[in-house]
C-alpha cells in the first residue's frame, strides 16, 4: 500500500511538471546501465529533493539521557524582611503567580520604620533650611536618605515623604520579576529583620539537569556541546553547553548531577518539564551525511549522486557510527560528491517503478 501510493506521489510530480513546462509529452528521463534518471527542475523542485557536498566532519556516536527542566538557582531572588514588625497585607498569596519588578508584594506595620521616616524628614527641613551655610547638614540628609534605601523603600517612596504621609505601615515592592516559588509568611504574622517572606523565581533561564552514570561521565566534560529535546517541543531542540558537572557522587548512589542552561525568554517551558539530552562523545573525522540521505533495503545501504545538471545515479556505500541525524560513510562517497540530502526515497520509489523489484539487485560495494 505503502509504495503503491509513493508510485502515484512520483506520477503526480511528473504529470505537474509536465504541465508546467507546457509538454504533451513526459518529461525526458534518461535511463542508463548504471540506472540514472534524469528529471526536470520543476520535478527536482516540487520533490523537494535538495543536495549537499559531501566534506568531513568531526562527528561521534549520539547518546540520549533523561533530564529535567528546573529552576536557575543563580536567578532566583530571596525576599527579606527589612524590619522587624508585623505583616499586615499580603498582594500575592498563591505560588505560580506572575510578578514584575515594583509590583506590590506587602505591607509591614514597623515602628523603626516609622521612626528612620521622621528622622528623614527632620534632616531634610535642616537641610533646606541650614545646608547653604553648614554643609554638615547636607551630609546628614543624605545619610538619612540612604538608610530609608537600605531598609527597602524606593526613591519614589521617599521622595512622596511628608509630614502628612508618615506611616508605620510601608508597602514593599517586588526588588524582580518571575514566578512566587515559595510564599513563607500570612498576614498577621509578626517577623525579624532578615526573615524570609517569598522567594521569586526567573524562569526566563532555565536549567536542565540529568543523571549521569560512570560509564556516561567519563566521555562527556564541561563545555561539551549538547542538543536538548524538552518534551511538547521535540521538533525544536535547543543547543547549548554543559556548564556543570556535580564532582562527586550524589549520597548513595554512583550518580553524578550535569546541569546545562537554556534560554527561555518566551515562557514556553516549565521547570518539572521531562527532555532529552543528547551528546556525543569520542568524534572521529570522516565524511557524514544526513540520515535522509541514506537509502536502506535488502541490498544494503546506497545514496544518489548527483553526476550532471539533473542526473542522479545511486551508489552503494558503507556506514558506519551514526550521530545526531549524522550517518558516517565509510566507503562509497567521495569528499566533494554531490549527494541528495532529501527526496533520495522518492529517487528510490522511481527506479522501482521504473524497473520494478530492487533497482539494486546485482551491484556490489
Amino acid at each position: 500500500m505503502r509504495t503503491t501510493f509513493i508510485y502515484f506521489v512520483l506520477f503526480l510530480l511528473t504529470s505537474c511538471g509536465n504541465k508546467r513546462e507546457g509538454h504533451d509529452q513526459p518529461a525526458p528521463k534518461v535511463r542508463e546501465p548504471d540506472n540514472a534518471i534524469m528529471l526536470s527542475e520543476s520535478q527536482i523542485r516540487l520533490g523537494n529533493i535538495t543536495t549537499e557536498t559531501a566534506s568531513k566532519k568531526n562527528v561521534g556516536p549520539a547518546s540520549v539521557i533523561n533530564g529535567t527542566v528546573v529552576v536557575n538557582q543563580q536567578k532566583s531572588t530571596s525576599v527579606n524582611s527589612r524590619a522587624k514588625g508585623r505583616i499586615e497585607k499580603l498582594f500575592v498569596k498563591e505560588t505560580g503567580v506572575s510578578v514584575r519588578k515594583g509590583d506590590p508584594l506587602y505591607v509591614l506595620y514597623s515602628e523603626p520604620l516609622l521612626t528612620l521616616q521622621e528622622e528623614y524628614l527632620l534632616a531634610k527641613e535642616q537641610y533646606e533650611m541650614l545646608g547653604s551655610s553648614e554643609t554638615r547638614y547636607k551630609s546628614f540628609f543624605e545619610a538619612s536618605e540612604r538608610k530609608l534605601l537600605l531598609y527597602g523603600l524606593s526613591k519614589s517612596q521617599i521622595g512622596q515623604l511628608s509630614k502628612n504621609s508618615v506611616t508605620a505601615r510601608i508597602t514593599f515592592l517586588s526588588p524582580a520579576s518571575g514566578i512566587v516559588g515559595q510564599i513563607k509568611v500570612d498576614e498577621g504574622q509578626y517577623v525579624d529583620e532578615g526573615a524570609s517572606l517569598y522567594d521569586i523565581e526567573d524562569v526566563a533561564s532555565l536549567w536542565i539537569e540529568a543523571e549521569l552514570y560512570p560509564g556516561e561521565s567519563s566521555s562527556i566534560k564541561r563545555g561539551d556541546k549538547i542538543v536538548v529535546r524538552v518534551s511538547g517541543f521535540e521538533s525544536s531542540p535547543i543547543e547549548t553547553n554543559i556548564d556543570f558537572i556535580s564532582p562527586e557522587y550524589r549520597a548513595n548512589s554512583q550518580i553524578l548531577i550535569m546541569r546545562a542552561k537554556i534560554e527561555n525568554r518566551k515562557l514556553l517551558f516549565k521547570p518539572g518539564q521531562q527532555a532529552q539530552v543528547v551528546f556525543t562523545h569520542s568524534p572521529t573525522e570522516s565524511i557524514f551525511v544526513p540520515t535522509d540521505a541514506v537509502v536502506r533495503d535488502g541490498s544494503g545501504a546506497h545514496v544518489y549522486v548527483k553526476t550532471g545538471d539533473a542526473i542522479f545515479r545511486p551508489r552503494m556505500v558503507k556506514t558506519g557510527v551514526e550521530g545526531l541525524n549524522q550517518v558516517e560513510i565509510t566507503e562509497g562517497v567521495n569528499e566533494g560528491d554531490t549527494v541528495a540530502i532529501t527526496g533520495a526515497y522518492l529517487l528510490y520509489s522511481e527506479l522501482v517503478l521504473k524497473q520494478g523489484g530492487d533497482p539494486m539487485a546485482g551491484h556490489v560495494h
